[in-house]
């Protein structure tokens, strides 16, 4: 009787736990809840917009009046022209900043976790981390500026280099905008996003590089059987995130490294698709639905890339 009422106890106690814990953090909770509060606000409030999809949406007539149309402007999305053309530009520049840019933080974080002049160190780190906080304005402006054809500091070093006889205007070539597109990610957004995969390194017990130089394993075999699986769950987690949003293939980047219109062809992604139809054309309806496609394959992808995660332990949920 004791142990049974023992364990009765501690189910008790477990039930009322979360209860308990959440007020003896009132605190923290209480410090949460502004970003709580904005997140319900501009994300979860306004996707009843979601219905113009279904809708031929009329701002005159508001959503409770405009007719119901169900799947058209789904229809409507599938057999566009421009449907293959825009799908196939997203997953190729998806899958190159998926390969390129997600491997690229986790690189310099180890290279960086290997210098050992703190000095030098920290002068890489703030150079690599400064691109962050450029707006995209400001990059494309630096990336116009360079690869301009006239006085452009690539063009002056290929001419310089004898590999080139005449300036190559790089923005207005098809062939070349993945390849500019996705440099210009990488080199903007490699210092920050390496932060955390730092961190993940700066929490690896030191003891266990100290056994393993004593047992003669070099620096190259410490990464790899200390330092990788040490850092895997942060990896594995922003891996899924990742691809969460394997299809946000680029907006801003996008809509202003692309300003000539002879690299829509390349460069015509779903999210400049859904702005140049619903904001520029004011097709609202059809916007929404095009939407609504890629916000439902990116949850799928999310859920899926979570359960494979979910075998190895570490997964978001």
């Amino acid at each position: 009787m004791p142990q049974a009422k023992l364990v009765v106890e501690r189910q008790t106690h477990r039930k009322k736990s979360p209860f308990i814990r959440f007020l003896k953090q009132w605190d923290i909770q209480l410090m949460a809840l502004p970003a709580l509060l904005f997140i319900f606000v501009f994300s979860y409030i306004p996707m009843y917009g979601v219905l113009m999809a279904f809708q031929d949406y009329s701002l005159f007539k508001g959503f409770l009046q405009s007719p119901w149309v169900g799947f058209k402007h789904f229809e409507m999305f599938f057999n566009a022209p421009e449907f293959w053309t825009v799908m196939r530009n997203t997953l190729v520049i998806s899958i190159l900043k998926l390969c390129i840019g997600f491997p690229a933080p986790i690189l310099l974080a180890l290279m960086l976790n290997e210098i050992g002049r703190r000095f030098f160190k920290r002068l890489v780190q703030t150079i690599s981390y400064l691109p962050h906080f450029l707006s995209w304005v400001i990059v494309s402006g630096f990336v116009t500026s360079i690869l301009s054809t006239d006085n452009g500091s690539l063009n002056l070093l290929l001419q310089k280099l004898s590999l080139i006889d005449d300036p190559i205007n790089f923005l207005s070539e098809p062939s070349y905008f993945w390849s500019i597109l996705v440099a210009t990610n990488v080199w903007k957004e490699i210092g920050f996003s390496s932060i955390v995969y730092l961190a993940a390194i700066a929490g690896i017990n030191p003891h266990l590089y100290e056994a393993a130089s004593i047992d003669g394993a070099s620096r190259i075999r410490q990464i790899v059987a200390i330092t990788i699986p040490s850092i895997m769950p942060v990896v594995i987690v922003f891996s899924i995130l990742a691809i969460g949003n394997f299809l946000n293939a680029g907006f801003e980047d996008i809509l202003l490294l692309a300003g000539n219109p002879v690299l829509r062809e390349v460069s015509d992604v779903l999210d400049t698709y859904v702005y140049r139809i619903g904001i520029q054309n004011s097709r609202f309806s059809y916007a929404t639905a095009a939407g609504l496609f890629k916000a439902v394959i990116s949850v799928a992808m999310l859920a899926g890339a979570n359960y494979l995660a979910r075998r190895s332990g570490n997964s978001l949920w």
